[in-house]
């Protein structure tokens, strides 16, 4: 029994580990291109939200009810997510990099953790729901488009979605990775 108390003495007598200014750097070096990459998200998303609204106008999407909640389907997951990418930002914003490193270590995997949630959650739930807006208005692209343009609308979705997907959950897969990164220095 006194060993064991010899080594939980030694544990809780262990000098707290301070972080380097190299250290610190490349912490606001990784946390800054991840807000990037979330902004640039958002851009992304916004423009897709411009060019919805648009179409929904142009088509006058407006005169039918199905068209009109299909496409309000398709705009409002994609503000939802653009929401949820805001939200991030400001919780990654929010992190104090002055806390000692134990502190900033659990305020980073708290913030992992919300964004494994966002990523494997959310995420699928709004393409989800994006794709099921879209299903529902290939009816209408059917009766009012040629053949030819018909067929390139269900190519092309098909190809878009599954080139999202990949390109979503391969960022996914970056962002997570760096948070681990940071995690672990």
């Amino acid at each position: 029994m006194n060993n064991f108390e010899n080594i939980q003495s030694e544990w809780q007598n262990q000098p707290d580990i301070e972080g380097t200014d190299k250290g610190l750097k490349e912490v606001f070096k990784k946390t800054n291109e991840l807000k990037n990459k979330q902004q640039i998200t958002n851009i992304i998303l916004g423009i897709t939200i411009a060019i919805l609204i648009g179409f929904f106008l142009y088509v006058k999407a407006y005169l039918e009810v199905k068209a009109t909640l299909s496409l309000g389907l398709m705009i409002m997951v994609l503000i939802a997510r653009i929401i949820i990418e805001l939200l991030s930002i400001n919780n990654l914003k929010g992190i104090n990099y002055n806390l000692d490193f134990k502190s900033f270590k659990e305020s980073l995997l708290g913030y992992y953790k919300r964004r494994v949630t966002t990523h494997y959650i959310f995420t699928p739930i709004i393409l989800l729901l994006y794709v099921i807006g879209f299903l529902i208005l290939m009816p209408y692209f059917e009766a009012g488009l040629s053949s030819g343009f018909y067929t390139y609308i269900q190519v092309s979705g098909v190809i878009v979605l599954v080139l999202g997907v990949f390109l979503i959950f391969n960022q996914a897969k970056k962002e997570l990775y760096i948070l681990k990164e940071l995690m672990s220095e």
